[in-house]
């Protein structure tokens, strides 16, 4: 299995999936194909520089369930899953 630790204020996620009930109504195709905006943390950096050289700790943790920017994160594919990899700022909440 392939580590990965994310380097400064970098995060990597396994998106979470959302389901569209289909019902009594017609959906796009294109809706299931839409990026999430939902993800688990699995792995965090150790935090930014700041401008004064001081590092700032994240605030996210792995296992955490995250919401995020829609296109703010890089899509990756290790051993055939898909995770994306994002920076701190372009995650917007903490998901109780």
């Amino acid at each position: 299995m392939v580590k990965i630790k994310p380097l400064r204020d970098h995060v990597l996620l396994e998106p979470i999936k959302k389901e569209f009930k289909r019902g009594s109504i017609l959906l796009p195709e294109t809706v299931e194909k839409e990026r999430p905006e939902q993800g688990k943390v699995v792995a965090v950096g150790q935090g930014r520089i700041d401008k004064d050289g001081k590092k700032v700790p994240m605030e996210i943790k792995k296992g955490d369930v995250v919401l995020f920017t829609k296109y703010g994160p890089n899509e990756i594919k290790i051993e055939d899953k898909e995770y994306l990899i994002a920076r701190e700022e372009d995650i917007l909440a903490i998901i109780d």
